[in-house]
């Protein structure tokens, strides 16, 4: 079936300022392709990233990248334990106006940028994961019972150290699930690390140049909202979804034997989404089963609660997923 020329059009602009961001950030940031597509599908698809790696990758510098390719406002955030809401949503304070008077303002927090790294988030106390909880469901913060909007596009890609747990707050499964995708950062080959030191022990370090704007931005995440999705692709997203919960006729030999829940429905969510944007970068108007098969480690791996047996034997998500993908099969 042609492509009508408007669209055919659009799918075209697209590819052109997809590959235009994505140039700039190789420009800067060595390897990590599958990290980068991972957080561009999430600034396509308004959702947000979680990020697992060891500290000195590059996960700071790959957001900061993103950001001076756009021309948005990058915000980095520490989580420590001593970390309260008011720290990153804002608060008010008293200001003394010229005629005397004193009266509260809003001094807004580091959550009113575009783009949001919040390094270490399990290092934060439960109270203020929950600020930041209302902050990406919602794309709001409320302070002193007064609800602020956060500026568009908003996206937070936060981080976790995989290899120290000592003096942090597991993040509950419901701020989990709101995170689109989970990302996996591994440490870069011995080719990698001699670019990335030739890169960045000269004169000159290489900086992004900007490849696009906002407007571009929030332009293309319309045209994703708009690719249509047949049905029977829908259901496969469906059925892999349901595969992944024991007790149920579609579960998979490793489901029933590891896992204690499975993945709720952001996961079909996240699954249709990032493909709609792998299909407009193949020059697709239309998503593949092939796509949804791409997206379900990432969308995924972090919506799957291990039993006992399933932590016991450190079994890895990625391999039930695989599981329940040679599982169910195509309708």
């Amino acid at each position: 079936m042609s492509t009508p020329g408007d669209v055919q059009g659009r799918l075209d602009e697209f590819a052109s300022a997809y590959g235009r961001i994505t140039g700039q950030v190789r420009r800067v940031i060595v390897g990590h392709a599958e990290v980068t597509e991972g957080v561009m599908l999430c600034l396509l698809t308004e959702g947000h990233a979680i990020l697992e790696g060891v500290p000195g990758i590059g996960k700071t510098l790959l957001v900061r990248t993103l950001a001076e390719a756009l021309d948005l406002v990058f915000r980095r955030i520490q989580f420590t334990p001593d970390l309260m809401p008011a720290d990153i949503v804002g608060t008010n304070v008293i200001v003394q106006r010229e005629d005397g008077r004193r009266d509260w303002e809003f001094r807004p927090g580091p959550l009113f940028g575009n783009l949001i790294l919040a390094d270490e988030i399990n290092r934060a106390t439960p109270k203020t994961q929950s600020a930041m909880l209302e902050a990406m469901q919602e794309r709001s913060v409320t302070v002193a019972g007064t609800t602020r909007t956060l500026t568009e596009p908003f996206f937070v890609l936060a981080t976790q150290n995989p290899i120290e747990m000592e003096g942090t707050y597991p993040l509950p499964e419901a701020q989990l699930d709101r995170f689109a995708l989970k990302l996996l950062m591994k440490m870069p080959g011995r080719d990698q690390i001699s670019e990335i030191v030739e890169r960045t022990t000269g004169r000159h370090v290489p900086r992004a140049e900007r490849a696009a704007d906002g407007p571009t931005l929030l332009a293309m995440r319309d045209l994703v909202r708009e690719v249509p999705v047949a049905s029977h692709v829908r259901d496969y997203a469906s059925n892999v979804v349901l595969a992944t919960h024991p007790g149920t006729e579609d579960a998979s030999p490793m489901v029933a034997k590891y896992v204690r829940y499975g993945a709720s429905p952001r996961g079909a969510q996240s699954m249709i989404l990032g493909g709609k944007v792998l299909a407009l970068v193949d020059g697709r108007y239309n998503v593949a089963f092939e796509d949804v098969r791409r997206m379900a480690r990432p969308a995924l791996r972090h919506r799957l609660i291990l039993n006992f047996e399933g932590e016991a034997e450190s079994i890895d998500p990625d391999a039930v997923i695989d599981d329940v993908l040679g599982h169910v099969a195509e309708p």
